[in-house]
């Protein structure tokens, strides 16, 4: 049997080598005129300069990252709100990275800037190595428009935290040796950093544990509430959050499942299982005082239903900003803080929209920025300041055909009876089956909801092809319980809800299994190749991106320990049982035992999240076991799989040409 241990290491010249031989035949395989011209289109809709620009307010300036044809890499850069609303903005370049990289020699990719509050003087740059999640950090001066040259705060790569105190001290957590990081490789401890001083010589501030995800502290610049935060993330669903007061720090004593905000003279709490009179996924608030002094009298902001859920928490300098789900159509109300359980205030926003906060700035007021956009209609900007209602700002052209084109909400019956919400997106005035994209996820509780993507739109949905987005469990659709149904034990609900969806889709009309292909990146990449493995019968074709698929040693791999609360710890028997079910790279059979339909398997040498060697080893069981499979992994990009337009417009290019070459290959069959 063939040793593929080389496969594991991240970037060896051997494991380089089996990457790029693979890499380029699959490129090969799909060279022809046709991808050429979609990728040259999807580039120009990727790089117009017909796109919205989103902003955040730092004080009197509006700030955002931009990437075009002549800044791939992008450009950091600010305008005033007087002229952003202009039709022609006047912009004003802080960093170009191009520039930086062409002139330091190396492929840097923006991951965000930290910048000093409310001073605005000083920012706290990240810069990754083709996009992994580990960044270099560097202060640059907000006012010179220069990187700080004396005596500047600057941290080698790593998955460093860092938050201003002052100009002078920073809360950082990072890697300096041994004990300073996670098992998952994220900050075990936060320390203050004086100017000046080396980091290892920084005063320890706050510890958890290595065996922890991960650690963090930072401060609340609130002027007349600025205090000092840090908190334990035991793992990804349970914490610990500590406030600094004079007698140290004291930790703010409610269930490590209940997610704690401290906002002015009040604590909220967001649970996960019912606490304090609170619900399931509800939110709570009680003064921070009365709290400290032994109070557990919360009052409901919000309390869930059936259908409804809390999405999302943002605040202005006066009010509380709540994103809702009601059956995936998004909700976003307000109620002022001065009075968190008044009566809240419904925005009004575009029909068969969804909608998310773009960008606060409590220190600055009460504006907030919205986005809005559907599956076939292109983004809105909209701002308000409340308690005004929102005004449209900049409205995003359509880059794609959507003539006839509608979205259905549709529900699937699982295993168990559950009903499994699922959009799906068209033209369906012709009744016969087509080709059907069908993406999903089902894990950490993230909710899918109608979003837009000029790129699905130019490569997919143009040609007349059904898109299905279907929320399955393990989501966050409909609060903690629709995602903990899922987890651990009950994992293999994910696959039930994900075939009852594809099945649906062949009753209903919508498109035979062959004309079905699955795509999924990361824990959506686990779910495709889980699907390959169980019931590869309900469809034509899969894509796996950037997956997990070794589930019995992910835990061993970058930043695999931190899941194990979502998927469980292989080291425990009755856990391990479970996964033994659906790890896909140990479920891989021959072709003489079950027939696959094809897959793509793509990955990131960069991925410092996932490890590739899931991606690597699942394409390389699959070809072993004689099926048909093709893979492709991209030198740079991180977990996101591409670091700028261009290599997203050849990926997605590569994908899309690849999907439809073959549907049309097993309709033949």
């Amino acid at each position: 049997m063939t040793d593929y241990t080389f496969l594991e290491d991240i970037d060896t010249p051997e494991a380089l080598a089996w990457a790029e031989k693979w890499s380029g035949e699959s490129v090969e395989k799909l060279k022809s005129p046709v991808k050429d011209a979609l990728e040259a289109r999807l580039l120009a809709a990727l790089d117009t300069d017909d796109r919205i620009a989103y902003v955040s307010r730092r004080g009197e300036k509006l700030y955002n990252f931009w990437r075009d044809a002549q800044h791939p890499r992008g450009v950091w850069r600010t305008t005033t709100l007087e002229s952003y609303q202009s039709e022609k903005p006047e912009w004003d370049v802080l960093i170009d990275v191009d520039a930086l990289a062409e002139a330091e020699g190396e492929n840097w990719v923006w991951k965000g800037a930290v910048v000093r509050s409310p001073e605005r003087d000083l920012a706290l740059v990240k810069l990754s190595r083709g996009g992994a999640d580990a960044t270099v950090i560097r202060e640059f001066d907000l006012v010179t428009r220069t990187f700080v040259e004396a005596q500047p705060f600057e941290l080698p790569e790593a998955k460093s935290s860092v938050t201003w105190i002052d100009a002078d001290t920073l809360l950082v957590g990072t890697d300096t040796g041994e004990g300073s990081l996670t098992d998952s490789g994220y900050p075990a401890r936060a320390v203050k950093w004086k100017r000046g001083t080396p980091i290892e010589q920084a005063e320890l501030f706050f510890e958890g544990s290595t065996q922890d995800v991960a650690t963090h502290a930072w401060r609340d610049s609130t002027p007349g509430f600025e205090r000092i935060f840090a908190s334990r993330s035991v793992d990804f669903y349970n914490s610990q959050t500590y406030l600094e007061t004079a007698d140290g720090l004291v930790l703010l004593d409610v269930p490590t499942d209940c997610d704690v905000i401290v906002k002015n003279q009040w604590i909220f709490i967001n649970p996960r299982t019912d606490y304090a009179g609170i619900p399931a996924g509800g939110l709570g608030v009680l003064e921070l005082d009365a709290f400290l002094g032994g109070s557990r009298d919360f009052k409901a902001v919000f309390e869930p239903s059936e259908s409804t859920s809390l999405q999302g928490l943002a605040s202005t300098k006066n009010f509380l900003v709540l994103t809702l789900l009601n059956n995936v159509s998004t909700e976003i109300v307000t109620v002022p803080l001065s009075d968190p359980v008044a009566e809240p205030t419904r925005m009004e926003l575009p029909e068969h929209a969804t909608a998310h906060v773009v960008a606060t700035s409590p220190l600055d007021g009460d504006e907030v920025w919205v986005h809005t956009a559907s599956f076939t209609q292109a983004p809105t900007l909209m701002r308000a300041v409340l308690p005004g209602e929102l005004e449209e700002v900049k409205h995003a052209p359509l880059q794609f055909e959507n003539a006839g084109q509608e979205t259905r909400q549709h529900w699937a019956t699982s295993a168990d009876g559950t009903k499994i919400p699922y959009f799906i997106t068209g033209e369906f005035s012709r009744d016969k089956p087509r080709k059907t994209l069908v993406h999903a996820y089902g894990g950490f509780e993230v909710s899918l909801t109608p979003s837009h993507s000029p790129t699905r739109g130019i490569a997919w949905l143009e040609k007349g092809y059904f898109f299905v987005e279907a929320n399955l469990r393990g989501g966050g659709e409909f609060g903690p319980k629709w995602h903990s149904q899922a987890t651990k034990l009950n994992r293999m609900k994910v696959w039930e809800d994900h075939r009852a969806v594809l099945e649906d889709l062949v009753e209903r009309g919508y498109a035979t299994p062959k004309q079905i292909a699955i795509r999924g990146g990361s824990n959506g990449g686990l779910l495709t190749s889980g699907a390959l493995t169980q019931y590869p019968e309900a469809f034509g074709a899969a894509v796996v991106q950037v997956p997990l698929a070794d589930m019995l040693r992910y835990h061993t791999w970058s930043a695999g320990a931190s899941w194990m609360a979502e998927y469980g710890n292989p080291d425990v028997p009755e856990e391990r049982e479970v996964i033994e079910k659906y790890s896909p790279v140990q479920k891989v059979v021959g072709v003489d035992k079950q027939f696959y339909p094809p897959a793509l398997v793509t990955t990131s040498t960069r991925d410092d999240r996932v490890h590739p060697a899931h991606a690597r080893l699942f394409a390389q069981a699959l070809r072993d076991a004689g099926q048909a499979v093709d893979y492709y992994e991209n030198t740079e990009g991180g977990h996101a799989g591409a670091a700028d337009n261009k290599q997203t417009a050849f990926v997605e290019s590569l994908i899309y040409t690849w999907i439809e070459k073959t549907l049309d290959q097993q309709s033949n069959i």
